[in-house]
């Protein structure tokens, strides 16, 4: 049900602010802010007020925007930031403390007793001021902490009642298999959403979330360009693509594909990166294809080997066909392009003319196109010349 019903709660004003590239000014924030409410995020989350006066005052301006996402803030399990959060007028408000023993010893220096009494005071005592407040109570660093450590303060907090319970992957240790024993065993404890945060480190971050969503988890934290803390979370981009896969009508649906590539294009400005040449969706060689078998089968039926259209995200696909590997299908559709008429013998012959040249040199589309015109001005002498 999961998979059909998913939210996702974009962190890029919250985690993505913790990448080390990342400085937003407030109209940074802003346009990232109305960017990801146009492209139908159902939620984006602000970094914690208490963190600066500036950012208390970003918080509140954003919350009050009138955004088509609900605005979020993001604070430390304590009285004094949820009474700050309070007063930035944002819409649900994300509390989070560790329940790892690194954490606990190292960081809030808390028993597991104590981890709990605190929870349920602030819980309870936001509820008692705004109880229309969208509250949401997570664990960090949940994969590196006592099972039964987490049910204990879930249980005692669903006392409390929470609109939903996060899950976090603070440091980026878990395996799909890890996430769903998890994320079921909560499932079948709470009726609550479930919010799943995964961080990168170990390359697993998309495959975890859609494995949380498998497991009953409602809510997936993403950033654009998976930008945050160290190799940063879930990328927006990649978590799309994931759920593209197996829902293609319903995520057209939800969002916006086509504003992606904008998103991500900002980001990677701001924060003065490269957006990585295989990234997903936007990367430069998502929809480019080299090899002549796969040519050939694009050119007949894309899906064969595409399981993402690029024309759902305003993008089109790129069949490479400067090199040894190439095949006379790609060749003959560039001669289409071309407006040329050649015969498919001729073609087959030029394909062997380019594979020839590309044994000798490396080419690009200038040096096919050139052979494919003196091929259809009657010129095939100077292509045996230019295999030379």
């Amino acid at each position: 049900m999961s998979l059909e019903q998913f939210h996702i709660i974009e962190s890029t004003l919250r985690e993505g602010e913790q990448f080390v590239g990342a400085n937003f000014t407030t109209d940074d924030k802003l346009k990232i802010a109305d960017a990801l409410s146009e492209f139908g995020v159902e939620y984006i989350e602000l970094t914690s007020p208490a963190a600066s006066p500036q950012s208390f005052e970003d918080c509140k301006t954003i919350a009050r925007r009138g955004l088509k996402s609900k605005v979020l803030t993001h604070v430390r399990c304590h009285i004094d930031d949820a009474k700050i959060a309070l007063d930035t007028g944002a819409q649900g408000i994300d509390l989070v403390i560790g329940t790892s023993s690194y954490l606990r010893q190292f960081s809030h220096g808390m028993a597991m007793s104590q981890v709990i009494d605190r929870a349920v005071e602030v819980l309870a005592w936001l509820r008692a001021q705004a109880p229309n407040l969208e509250l949401r109570f997570s664990t960090e660093d949940s994969f590196r902490s006592e099972e039964s450590d987490l049910f204990r303060v879930y249980l005692a907090v669903d006392q409390v009642g929470v609109d939903r319970f996060g899950i976090a992957d603070t440091v980026g240790i878990a395996t799909p298999t890890r996430v769903y024993q998890l994320v079921s065993g909560l499932r079948r404890l709470v009726k609550a959403g479930i919010e799943f945060h995964g961080h990168n480190d170990s390359g697993c971050a998309i495959a975890n979330a859609f494995t949380a969503l498998e497991a009953g988890a409602t809510h997936i934290d993403t950033s654009i360009l998976g930008i945050g803390e160290r190799n940063g979370i879930a990328p927006l981009g990649g978590f799309i693509a994931r759920m593209y896969a197996h829902n293609r009508d319903l995520v057209k649906k939800k969002y916006k594909l086509r504003k992606l590539r904008k998103l991500d294009e900002m980001i990677a400005n701001l924060v003065g990166i490269g957006i990585p040449f295989n990234n997903y969706i936007t990367g430069v060689t998502a929809f480019t294809h080299k090899a002549g078998i796969h040519a050939k089968a694009i050119l007949n039926q894309p899906e064969t080997y595409e399981i993402l259209n690029p024309k759902d995200f305003g993008l089109t696909r790129y069949i490479s066909i400067a090199h040894k590997l190439t095949g006379w299908n790609a060749i003959k559709d560039r001669a289409e392009q071309l407006g040329l008429t050649l015969s498919d013998e001729q073609l087959k012959e030029i394909t062997a003319h380019v594979k020839a040249m590309a044994d000798q040199k490396q080419l690009d589309i200038n040096d096919v196109d050139e052979l494919l015109h003196r091929w259809a001005d009657g010129m095939e002498a100077a292509g045996d010349q230019a295999a030379k």
